[in-house]
């Protein structure tokens, strides 16, 4: 579904992707792991045209997408959820769902996508005329993903849903993770927690200082040496 193919990026003077390669197959979950400034954030940023991409190609269902304009690659399927959640404070749980169907105009299907959203996220219902600014940040992750699916994605991408929210909390965007994969979406997950990514992972890549280092199986990575002592804590 998406390949990425010898993908270098600049930030300013620094080289954060040295050259990857990686593919997202449809209906899989694939997971990115690394230290903090390996490049993960980077790859997502340039997939999304956040970043611009120096060289190297991205392709999405055959169709070339290296440095679209961002409109363009969700228009296509392709959504992110930030890192750090980044909902609209100030409008209510309804209006930010409604802000991830700005390019639709659908507006029963968005009613129905709007009802499939309270279903997975009873809580959201619950609040829907309350600011987003008022959530926990749990109910916040939460609304960041229900807004993603509102866009009708072919691709998830999520940047450390799980980042500062407590471990109970951390099980439940687990679970919906795994809930929206076993409802056909594909999943391109950067997560801190590694040992929670690799274990709902089918696939996963280690990166460092901007290039890939290691890949396998989700499960496979979990076991390995190497992976368990830079990132699993063993």
């Amino acid at each position: 579904m998406l390949k990425i193919d010898n993908l270098h990026v600049y930030y300013g003077g620094i080289h954060a992707l040295k050259g990857i390669s990686l593919e997202v197959p449809e209906g899989k979950i694939v997971t990115l792991i690394g230290a903090n400034g390996a490049g993960k954030s980077t790859t997502l940023r340039a997939i999304s045209s956040l970043v611009p991409s120096a060289s190297g190609q991205l392709i999405f269902n055959d169709e070339e997408i290296t440095n679209l304009k961002t409109t363009e690659v969700v228009k296509k399927g392709i959504t992110l959820v930030p890192e750090g959640r980044r909902v609209f404070p100030n409008l209510t749980v309804l209006e930010n769902l409604k802000m991830g169907a700005y390019l639709r105009n659908d507006l029963q299907a968005i009613k129905e996508d709007i009802k499939h959203v309270f279903q997975l996220f009873p809580r959201l219902e619950e609040r829907q005329w309350q600011f987003a600014g008022t959530l926990s940040g749990g109910e916040q992750q939460m609304l960041a993903i229900g807004r993603a699916l509102l866009s009708r994605p072919k691709l998830m991408m999520m940047d450390e849903p799980s980042l500062g929210l407590a471990p109970l909390l951390v099980k439940d965007v687990f679970d919906i993770i795994k809930q929206i994969h076993k409802e056909g979406m594909t999943i391109l997950l950067i997560e801190q927690n590694a040992h929670a990514a690799l274990q709902i992972a089918d696939y996963g890549y280690v990166l460092e200082t901007g290039s890939i280092v290691l890949e396998g199986p989700g499960q496979e990575l979990a076991k390995n040496e190497q992976v368990k002592k830079a990132y699993l804590g063993n």
